[in-house]
């Protein structure tokens, strides 16, 4: 499932995704907003968005690379990273919400893959190269996700109610914020660049430990919260292929002027710059 650019990506989201809808899959959720953000940054690239697009198609496939390899690895028995194990094992599970299930990925992805995929893409460069075109990937995730997020009220109606937590759960899910992850996958990027070989991996070990404590955390509840996600989870939509369908609005489209500009809006108004720290 490895692919070679932006558009073999696209091509294998668009396979996982028809293949969760016809096998009713919780998987699909996180591949059809993944599927988004891919499309969205291939609107980038050819708009001139990024610093070096070359690069940046190499950043994106890298990045998608590691959640395909995941993917398969779960799909043929094999375990992943510790923090993809998690959000693959809670596919089978009825009782997470939609908002668990994305969030899950996001985790995994976003917090160790994506600072792995950037220090993988410079080929030895150094990191400030890469610096502007990370927060403009960020950018468009950010965006993206945040919409996906105020859409999922139609599939779960009664999210709202998570609210009526203000501590604990929630303190958690404010970890998974984009700003968040964002500047903890930087700061991971600038650790792990600095080493090489054995050293390099266990990095990454050592990071995905940390990371599934977080997924840990996201998919456990006690006492009054668990009755509150039970509730929730009571008048959200059930049928899995009829919520990947909500999520997966996109249709294929060739790049039309409005296209890139609304591309470009995106970035321009998203401006982010990564923690340096």
């Amino acid at each position: 499932m490895q692919a070679n650019t932006i558009d073999e990506v696209l091509t294998t989201l668009e396979a996982v995704i028809e293949e969760s809808i016809t096998t009713n899959n919780r998987a699909g959720y996180f591949a059809a907003l993944y599927h988004k953000v891919t499309y969205q940054v291939k609107l980038g690239i050819k708009n001139g968005e990024f610093e070096d697009g070359a690069r940046m198609e190499q950043l994106d496939v890298m990045f998608a690379n590691r959640y395909l390899a995941a993917y398969e690895q779960w799909k043929n028995n094999i375990k992943p990273t510790g923090s993809w194990d998690i959000a693959f094992t809670t596919v089978g599970k009825r009782r997470a919400l939609v908002l668990q299930h994305l969030l899950l990925g996001i985790n995994a992805h976003i917090n160790l893959d994506l600072g792995v995929a950037a220090v993988q893409a410079l080929n030895g460069g150094p990191l400030p190269n890469i610096q502007k075109d990370f927060a403009a990937i960020n950018s468009i995730i950010a965006s993206l996700t945040y919409e996906v997020m105020n859409e999922i009220t139609r599939v779960s109606p009664l999210l709202s109610l998570m609210g009526l937590h203000a501590t604990n759960y929630n303190a958690i899910i404010i970890q998974f914020s984009i700003a968040n992850a964002r500047d903890g996958a930087w700061c991971f990027a600038e650790d792990l660049y600095s080493k090489q070989g054995a050293v390099f991996n266990s990095c990454i070990t050592d990071r995905d430990k940390t990371i599934t404590k977080l997924a840990e955390g996201l998919v456990s509840a006690k006492g009054i919260l668990r009755f509150t996600l039970w509730l929730i989870h009571l008048f959200e939509w059930k049928k899995p292929s009829r919520v990947i369908k909500a999520l997966y609005t996109y249709k294929k489209k060739d790049f039309s002027k409005m296209d890139i500009e609304a591309s470009s809006k995106v970035v321009a108004n998203k401006k982010v710059v990564p923690n340096p720290a």
